[in-house]
């Protein structure tokens, strides 16, 4: 039965609550399903999920952190539900890229594994595990995308959520009638479609843009980049603490989270120091990665960043490697192959999972 908004608020409310339970025995078995919740607009690591309190004012930022439920380790005084869950919950703080500083580049390489420019599409990771446990068969349950797959962060290319040339099992994207629903709905939703016999991966987008509207893309640049820090703690970080906590949680009550994997990421981080209207920019050298259920052993702190969150200081992880990870999740080896763009094999990924986290 899909759980009310209500069921999933009680869930919500309870998180600080449910951290301090034995965390749930870890399943070996594949996950059955994925819950990729793509964070639009690149959170700040130094604002959420790996605060530097020893730093400079100008690169820790207005924000405190807190001790979690796993002896030190800190989040942002802005996640308490999250930092009741943390033994159900793993972080990699050491995600990052070299290209470009452009939320395109981030999106194609977490969802692909490639970075392709405008060239060919590359099929996303619910089209590529749909293909790979396809009987032949479409199922329309089978690889979800919501709310929609058209993500306006400032070049009209491809995301890498598509089904590039694996149109056989094109995302079934779906859109709610009235307006864009908040985190908790997309959540639910989430946890509704994952719980479906059909469903292998479901993509849920926080944010379907980042100009004119509150994102993770924390400029403040009085424009329509202008989310602010603030913005961070009134709305952002709540909604995120919120939802995120309630859907781990709705899983590990009903448990399905040994059977599910949650991922939380955006496309980069931030800027070590605050720009001059306070905000962040563009940061692909260092950020973090939320992972939950699925096997991943929760508690868990995969590298170590330096002192300003700038860059890893140990365990550098690549977007491919967290793409690898959770193909691994789902008992798909990386050297899996499937037909290329000219129908010869090529690896669904080119790179290897962060074993350290099972």
């Amino acid at each position: 039965m899909t759980p009310s908004r209500r069921d999933f608020l009680a869930a919500a409310a309870a998180t600080t609550v449910a951290g301090s339970l034995p965390a749930t025995p870890v399943n070996r078995k594949p996950a059955k399903s994925c819950i990729f919740l793509h964070l639009v607009g690149g959170p700040s690591q130094l604002d959420t999920f790996d605060p530097k309190p020893l730093a400079p004012s100008d690169v820790r930022g207005p924000f405190a952190p807190i001790q979690t439920a796993v002896p030190g380790v800190h989040v942002s005084e802005l996640f308490p539900r999250l930092a009741g869950l943390m033994n159900d919950v793993a972080m990699i703080r050491t995600v990052h890229h070299d290209a470009a500083p452009i939320h395109e580049n981030g999106f194609q390489l977490l969802h692909t594994g490639r970075r392709y420019g405008s060239g060919t599409p590359w099929p996303g990771v619910g089209t590529v595990v749909a293909h790979l446990r396809s009987d032949g068969e479409f199922r329309p349950f089978e690889n979800m995308l919501m709310p929609s797959h058209r993500i306006h962060c400032g070049i009209d290319v491809d995301l890498g959520q598509d089904c590039g040339w694996l149109t056989s099992h094109n995302p079934n994207i779906y859109s709610w009638d009235k307006g864009r629903p908040d985190f908790l709905e997309l959540c639910r939703m989430a946890f509704a479609y994952s719980g479906h016999p059909e469903t292998h991966v479901v993509v849920a987008n926080m944010y379907d843009t980042v100009f004119d509207t509150v994102s993770w893309d924390c400029h403040a640049d009085r424009g329509s980049l202008n989310t602010t820090l603030q913005d961070y703690r009134e709305t952002i970080c709540p909604d995120f603490d919120g939802g995120f906590s309630a859907l781990v949680t709705s899983l590990k009550r009903t448990g399905r989270l040994d059977e599910t994997l949650v991922v939380a990421v955006g496309e980069f981080g931030r800027t070590p120091k605050l720009n001059a209207q306070g905000g962040r920019d563009h940061w692909p050298g260092c950020w973090t990665a939320l992972l939950a259920g699925g096997g991943i052993k929760g508690g868990r702190v995969i590298g170590e960043s330096d002192a300003t969150a700038s860059a890893p200081k140990d365990r550098p992880v690549t977007c491919p490697e967290l793409l690898a990870t959770i193909y691994h999740a789902l008992g798909i080896p990386s050297t899996t192959t499937m037909p290329g763009p000219d129908g010869r094999p090529v690896r669904v990924v080119e790179a290897s999972p962060v074993l350290e986290l099972f």
